[in-house]
């Protein structure tokens, strides 16, 4: 341990020895470092903390969910810094003095690339920090236009996310309208060729689809009439039967009867009161009839009283037949149809697939039309939820304020700083040439350096005005090292004198 004393005495003698040349370097430095110091340009920064209150009620029924809310502001925060919004804040700030060119415009937008800072603190805040430090204008000046960057910022802030999304929607809709009309222009054409072809290829057979599809329903139809029509012939043979073995009149008493005219006149009455017409083929035959027994003079015969059971078997009998008739006409209707349009696509084979081409292409563009109808009654309802329930607002938190004091550089602590480094820069250089310089403080390091015994050492013998001279460089020395210490604190308070001039 007194080894490591005597080292430190040791060491201490020879700075003391060389304090001269610490002083004068202890100065060198200092005086270089302050320098450097002054130089450094003052940077003021302004900041602003801003609230973005997100409305998740309305919005999320319509599709506008949190999550999009936050990522259209994380969006925003993100493009703060492009070159357009840049180049709106060197034009709306003092910053645009002294452009000339695009070349000017250009290097203010890069220098204030780095002078800006947007992070978010919170979910919902946002700090925007802007700085300046524009050598060529006062610090005062430099104060205001970090204040002035930092508002202009927020207003794109708040622009960017309400009259930005107006603007979007805006152009959203009326692309959307453009794109609505020309979809709609071709499917009215679509489909109009579509009718054409309809009126000239599938008018002939009912139903709707293709040329197969209503070809196979024809062909299923004559299947249903075709036993329909069985089953009508079939009723009908048998009506006949039992009409064939019923009398048409019962024999009654003397002076009872009618003619068979009165009998038949009576049929057609009774016909007409269950809604015969004239046209109807039972009236047709029992007018014959009747006219062929006026002809005959048959009025005066004397016939039996009408059979109730075969005027009603007879009408059942001409219902039947019209049914059958009826069938047997809709089915030739429908297999002269279904023999047209096989003649017509054995003349014609591309008629199915121009109708299937005709139907892929109205069916496209109308999903299409669908599709571009309901993405803009959604972008038209979602941009009038956004504007009259404001799904983003925004609040000032923290407006931003001409800072007092400079950001950086701290002054202060870097002139104290530059004194530290000097004094210990003068030491260090002291102590550096007492171990370069071959001398011996000590009588045990000549010996241990020698390695010859060392008899004895001779005791530096100072006279009076030797005395007085060291006193007198001693106070040198002392009023230096105060002065070195005085300049740094003068300069610490010159700093602060600038500062609340500024």
């Amino acid at each position: 341990m007194s080894g490591l004393y005597d080292e430190i005495l040791i060491a201490l003698h020879g700075v003391w020895n060389r304090r001269w040349l610490a002083l004068a370097v202890a100065w060198g430095v200092c005086m270089i470092g302050w320098l450097v110091v002054s130089l450094i340009p003052n940077s003021y920064e302004s900041k602003a903390k801003v609230y973005v209150q997100q409305q998740s009620i309305l919005p999320e029924q319509i599709g506008i969910t949190p999550v999009e809310q936050q990522q259209n502001v994380d969006r925003v925060r993100q493009t703060l810094a492009s070159a357009a919004n840049l180049e709106k804040v060197v034009r709306g700030t003092d910053l645009s003095q002294g452009i000339t060119s695009d070349r000017d415009l250009a290097g203010k937008v890069a220098m204030l690339r780095t002078k800006i800072k947007v992070v978010s603190t919170q979910d919902n805040l946002f700090e925007i920090t802007a700085s300046s430090s524009d050598t060529g204008i006062s610090d005062g000046a430099n104060a205001k236009l970090a204040a002035q960057i930092t508002q202009k910022l927020i207003d794109i802030f708040e622009e960017e996310n309400v009259a930005g999304d107006r603007d979007e929607t805006r152009q959203s809709l009326g692309f959307l309208d453009s794109q609505v009309a020309q979809r709609g222009k071709q499917l009215q054409a679509a489909d109009q060729r579509r009718v054409e072809f309809e009126q000239k290829y599938l008018g002939l057979l009912p139903g709707a689809g293709s040329i197969s599809d209503r070809m196979d329903a024809a062909r299923t139809e004559i299947n249903n009439i075709d036993s329909q029509l069985v089953a009508a012939q079939s009723a009908l043979s048998a009506m006949n039967a039992q009409l064939a073995g019923t009398p048409a009149s019962i024999a009654g008493a003397s002076g009872g009867g009618t003619t068979a005219l009165g009998s038949v006149m009576a049929e057609i009455s009774a016909a007409k009161a269950r809604g015969w017409t004239e046209s109807h083929p039972d009236i047709i035959a029992l007018r014959r009839q009747a006219a062929a027994l006026k002809g005959q003079g048959g009025a005066a015969a004397v016939t039996g009283t009408p059979n109730p059971t075969y005027t009603s078997l007879k009408s059942m009998q001409a219902e039947r037949a019209a049914t059958v008739q009826a069938l047997q006409i809709r089915k030739g209707q429908i297999q002269s149809d279904l023999n047209a349009m096989s003649e017509r696509q054995v003349s014609e084979p591309g008629v199915a697939s121009e109708q299937e081409r005709l139907n892929r292409e109205y069916e496209a563009l109308k999903t299409q039309y669908d599709k571009l109808l309901a993405d803009r009654e959604e972008v038209r309802l979602r941009g009038d939820v956004q504007n009259e329930t404001g799904a983003v607002k925004f609040r000032v938190i923290e407006p931003p304020s001409v800072p007092s004091t400079p950001a950086a550089p701290n002054r202060p602590l870097l002139l104290i700083a530059v004194l530290i480094v000097g004094i210990g820069a003068g030491v260090g250089t002291s102590f550096a040439m007492g171990q370069v310089q071959t001398t011996y403080p000590t009588a045990a390091r000549l010996e241990k350096a020698a390695g010859l015994p060392v008899i004895g050492a001779i005791t530096e013998t100072v006279t009076a005005a030797q005395q007085l001279i060291r006193k007198q460089r001693l106070k040198l020395f002392l009023a230096g090292t105060g002065g070195l210490a005085g300049v740094c604190l003068l300069l610490v308070a010159v700093e602060f004198v600038q500062r609340g001039m500024a």
